[in-house]
Formats: structure tokens, C-alpha cells, sequence
């Protein structure tokens, strides 16, 4: 199911792509590109250029990544941020680890990098916070689980963002399957809590947005 009509999509894309960046950034275009030869899922620069408006406005300082692939939503995170920020980068991958380095180094970010091989279910135990921003894209029936960690871990005014909660229409299946029911469950504990005030935003593949009051 398209969510968004994709001629917008392709609109924004473009005069996102055709907009000068600061040559740091350049090398989210050769990420971009190399998800699109190996098929690998990435937020995309519709949702990326978001992500670093959320940093800047929050003025954060601290983020957790529950997922980071190879650096690519990372990237876009601390170019919000000040030098001195720190995100905290999770993968089960030590390939995408060394990946992602590479292009945090190129980039001019990876001195704010901490950068962990592992589930981020674990790995987020061993943090206390408060983080300003947390975001989660782990695998989708182990969401109602990142809820549990994450919430209690995100400051006052923090943001709680999650990537495929509208997951291509499949929310609509009469059967859904194991990662799809998470998502649902999950979508549900977004709302019902009472210390976040939540919201989906229709872009790309659903990205929910809480802050914690």
C-alpha cells in the first residue's frame, strides 16, 4: 500500500538532492546510493532531513539509536547537533559497524560516535540517560519490548521516534503476521501512555513521534 503519493515523494527528493549541502554531508549521497544497489532499508533523506530538524529544535544533545544499519540516520542526527553531542549507535552487524565508521569519519562526525555490536535491547541497559532523543527501528516484533526500555530512559521533552508504523498498509492485514502484530501492539502503547503525547507522521513508511510530558 503507498502511503504517501509518490510524485510528492519524488518532488521533495529531488529538491532535497538538488539543494546545496555543506560538503560533509555530501557522503549521505554515496550512503543513499549504496542502499539502492544492495537493497538495504534506510530512512531515506525524506524522514533523514527530519530527524536533523528534531535535533536542532530539541537542541539535543544525547541520542540513542535502537538500530543503526550503517550510519545513515546517524549522520543526519549530528549534523543538528553540536560537536560536543554524543549519539550512541547500535548494530548486530560489526560489518555495517565498520561501515558506518567509515562514512561517520568521512563525514567529519565519528569523534561523537559510540558505536556498539549487539542486540539494542541489551545495550540499552547498560545506559541510565536521560537521552534528549531516542530513536528505535529494531526488528518490528521486538517493539513493544523497545517501548519498555526506551520510555524510562528519554528525559522530560525528550522524543521517542520510531521508524515502519504504518508498515506499507500491512496494519490493515485480517492476519497478521508476528512482525506486524508488534508493530500493532506497540502503535497501541504509543497512544495509550500517559507520559507521552504521540503522533504519526504519513512520511515515507509511517514515523511515530512522542514526547515525553
Amino acid at each position: 500500500m503507498i502511503i504517501t503519493e509518490p510524485k510528492f515523494d519524488e518532488y521533495i527528493a529531488r529538491i532535497s538532492r538538488e539543494a546545496q549541502l555543506p560538503d560533509s554531508n555530501l557522503v549521505l549521497r554515496d550512503m543513499e546510493d549504496y542502499a539502492d544497489r544492495e537493497n538495504f532499508p534506510i530512512i531515506g533523506p525524506l524522514v533523514g532531513r527530519f530527524l536533523r530538524q528534531l535535533a536542532l529544535v530539541t537542541g539535543a544533545e544525547n541520542i540513542f539509536e535502537m538500530g543503526s544499519g550503517y550510519g545513515y540516520s546517524a549522520i543526519w542526527f549530528a549534523g543538528g547537533m553540536k560537536s560536543s553531542g554524543r549519539i550512541v549507535c547500535t548494530e548486530g552487524s560489526i560489518e555495517n559497524k565498520t561501515r558506518a565508521l567509515d562514512y561517520l569519519a568521512e563525514a567529519g562526525y565519528d569523534s561523537m560516535i559510540d558505536f556498539q555490536v549487539g542486540d539494542a535491547r541489551e545495550i540499552i541497559k547498560k545506559y541510565d540517560g536521560p537521552f534528549d532523543i531516542i530513536l528505535n527501528d529494531i526488528d518490528k516484533e521486538q517493539y513493544p519490548e523497545a517501548f519498555d526500555l526506551a520510555v524510562p530512559r528519554l528525559r522530560r521533552g525528550g522524543l521517542f521516534i520510531t521508524d515502519n508504523v504504518l508498515w506499507s498498509g500491512r496494519i490493515f492485514d485480517k492476519n497478521p503476521d508476528e512482525a506486524t502484530r508488534g508493530i500493532l501492539e506497540f502503535n497501541h502503547k504509543l497512544f495509550e501512555a500517559k507520559e507521552l503525547f504521540t503522533s504519526i507522521m504519513p512520511i515515507r513508511d509511517g514515523l511515530g513521534i512522542a514526547v515525553k510530558i
